[in-house]
């Protein structure tokens, strides 16, 4: 199994390439930004791509999706909840001062929670954690060796994702991470849109966040 990290476009968006070698079919994980890059990587590990899927719908994690799309191949999926902040690209752009916005280009599919994404032998769960955006996604990967978690900007290392972009609330996001992913085991590899990685135990020990509203009756 191909697992390969990049870290794409100038807010250092995670970019995961993830690949069968036997079938040479992959998926990209928030392919948002450096296409070149990108495409260099899947013809280095001989993959086409039949998916690029998105944890969620800010410029950085989806901006490339028509270029990559075009030169690469592959179904673009995102949850249907995050389809308005799709179309808000134009406002995204001016916000973080881009001269030119990346075009918005159409969406093959929905990614919904409980699916489950083939590529030759590999399964890729989608699990919905809303509360960064609305259709925030994550991904869970079973290698054989250990599991992945890919949370985009639902869980960082001892932190979380901002709530003031996508019409959610706080306690959203933390019932996600405590319902979602920390129905995970502690040895569990959590993969973040941006920063380091970091492992389910250690969050539910260290993140702040975690005790959110834990003494409401």
């Amino acid at each position: 199994m191909i697992v390969e990290h990049l870290t794409v476009g100038p807010l250092g968006c995670t970019c995961t390439i993830l690949g069968d070698e036997a079938t040479g079919e992959g998926i990209v994980i928030d392919g948002g930004d450096d296409v070149d890059l990108i495409a260099e990587r899947l013809v280095a590990h001989g993959l086409k791509p039949t998916a690029l899927v998105h944890t969620h719908a800010h410029i950085d994690h989806i901006g490339a999706l028509g270029e990559l799309r075009d030169r690469c191949g592959g179904a673009g999926l995102l949850h249907p909840a995050d389809l308005p902040l799709y179309q808000t690209l134009a406002l995204q752009a001016q916000f973080l001062g881009l001269a030119v916005a990346p075009p918005i280009v159409s969406i093959d599919g929905d990614l919904r929670d409980g699916d489950t994404l083939r590529a030759g032998a590999l399964r890729l769960e989608v699990i919905h954690t809303p509360g960064h955006t609305p259709g925030s996604t994550s991904f869970a990967l079973d290698t054989g060796e250990e599991t992945l978690l890919f949370t985009g900007d639902t869980l960082f290392r001892q932190s979380v994702g901002r709530i003031d972009l996508g019409g959610t609330t706080m306690e959203e996001l933390v019932g996600s991470i405590r319902t979602k992913l920390f129905a995970f085991a502690d040895d569990a590899v959590v993969v973040p849109g941006h920063g380091p990685a970091t492992t389910i135990g250690h969050e539910r020990r260290t993140n702040p966040y975690a005790a959110i509203g834990k003494d409401r009756s």
